[in-house]
C-alpha cells in the first residue's frame, strides 16, 4: 500500500471516528443526567403528551371512539358553534367577560395589597403574607361551597347584610339577571394570593436607592409608586396576568358548584360546555373541536399580553 493510501486510510478513520467517541464522551459525561429527568419526561409524555394528540385527533373524528369513528375533518370545528342553538358562542361571550373582569380586578387588588404591606414589621408582613395565601392552598371546591352559602336566597350572610339595610333579598344563584355577576363576585373577594406574593417579592427587590432619590426630588408616594414600582415590576406583572387569564379561562369548579343545574345559558362557560358535550352527551369530537379553540384562544390572547407588557429592564 502506497503513502497515498496509507493517508487516504487514516484521514477517513479520523472522519468517523470522533463522531462515534463524541456520543460516547456525551453519555459519559450527561447519561445520569438524563436518567434522573426520563421518569417525568415519561409521566409527561404518558399523561400529558399522548392525551392532547389524542384529543387533537379525536377532534377530526365523530362517533364512537373505541369502536367505530369517521374522519369528518374541520366539521366538529364548525359544529362546536352550531350545536345547541349556538350556546358554545354564548359560553365564549361569558367566558370573556369573567375574564375581563376578573383579571383586572384581581391585578389591581394584589398591587394595592402588596403595596400596603411592603413596608411593614417582617413579623408583621409574614403575618398578612400567610392570611393572605391560606387561600391558594385551600380547594378551590371548598371556596365554592362556602360562597354558595354565602348566595344562599334564605339564610345565605349576603342577604343578612342586605336586611340589615331593609333591602329585599335577592336570588342571587338563581336569578339570570344576577347569576352571572354573582359568579364573577366571588372571583374578586377572594384574595388573589398568588399575586400578592409575587408582587410583594418583585416589590422588595427594588433598590431603596431609587425612592430615596425620588424622594429627594419631591415625589410622592403615589408618585414614587407609579413611576418606580410599576415600571420595575413589568416583568412580575406579566407572569400574573399570563397565569390568572389561564385560570380564568379555565372556570369550571366554582360555576359547576355553584349552580350545577345551570341557569339558562347565562351560566355557560366554556369548559362547562366541553363537560357537557364530552360526559352528559358523548360528542367527543365537538368536544375535543371546543377544547382547542380554548387553546387557540389562550394562546392568542398570550401572545397580546407578552407583545404589550414584556420588559427588559434590570436592576
Amino acid at each position: 500500500m502506497s503513502d497515498l493510501q496509507v493517508a487516504e486510510a487514516a484521514e477517513t478513520r479520523s472522519v468517523y471516528r470522533p463522531k462515534h467517541n463524541k456520543f460516547q464522551r456525551f453519555i459519559k459525561d450527561h447519561g445520569w443526567s438524563y436518567a434522573f429527568v426520563l421518569p417525568s419526561m415519561l409521566a409527561f409524555t404518558i399523561f400529558t403528551l399522548v392525551p392532547v394528540v389524542w384529543a387533537l385527533i379525536i377532534s377530526f373524528q365523530q362517533g364512537d371512539i373505541v369502536s367505530s369513528t369517521e374522519w369528518v375533518g374541520f366539521r366538529n370545528y364548525m359544529r362546536a358553534f352550531t350545536t345547541g342553538s349556538g350556546v358554545f358562542t354564548r359560553a365564549i361571550e361569558n367566558t370573556l367577560y369573567y375574564t375581563i373582569i376578573t383579571v383586572c380586578a384581581n391585578i389591581f387588588i394584589a398591587l394595592i395589597l402588596s403595596a400596603l404591606i411592603q413596608g411593614r414589621h417582617k413579623h408583621v408582613k409574614t403575618f398578612f403574607l400567610a392570611a393572605f395565601y391560606l387561600p391558594a392552598v385551600t380547594s378551590s371546591v371548598i371556596v365554592a361551597i362556602v360562597w354558595k352559602f354565602i348566595y344562599n336566597s334564605e339564610y345565605g350572610f349576603l342577604n343578612y347584610l342586605l336586611s340589615l339595610f331593609h333591602i329585599a333579598p335577592m336570588r342571587w344563584l338563581s336569578d339570570p339577571a344576577l347569576v352571572l355577576n354573582s359568579i364573577t363576585l366571588s372571583t374578586i373577594l377572594t384574595v388573589p394570593a398568588t399575586g400578592v406574593v409575587l408582587f410583594n417579592a418583585a416589590m422588595g427587590s427594588i433598590p431603596p436607592e431609587y425612592y430615596e432619590a425620588a424622594q429627594l426630588d419631591g415625589a410622592g408616594p403615589v408618585m414614587r409608586w407609579w413611576h418606580i414600582t410599576l415600571p420595575l415590576i413589568k416583568s412580575t406583572t406579566l407572569y400574573v396576568v399570563v397565569l390568572y387569564t389561564i385560570a380564568s379561562f379555565q372556570v369550571f369548579e366554582k360555576v359547576f358548584i355553584l349552580v350545577p343545574s345551570g341557569v339558562g345559558n347565562n351560566t355557560q362557560f366554556i369548559l362547562t360546555q366541553i363537560y357537557q358535550n364530552a360526559f352528559q352527551q358523548f360528542q367527543y369530537g365537538i368536544a375535543s373541536a371546543q377544547a382547542f379553540i380554548l387553546f387557540l384562544m389562550i394562546a392568542a390572547v398570550t401572545i397580546v399580553q407578552f407583545r404589550f407588557l414584556r420588559s427588559d429592564v434590570e436592576y
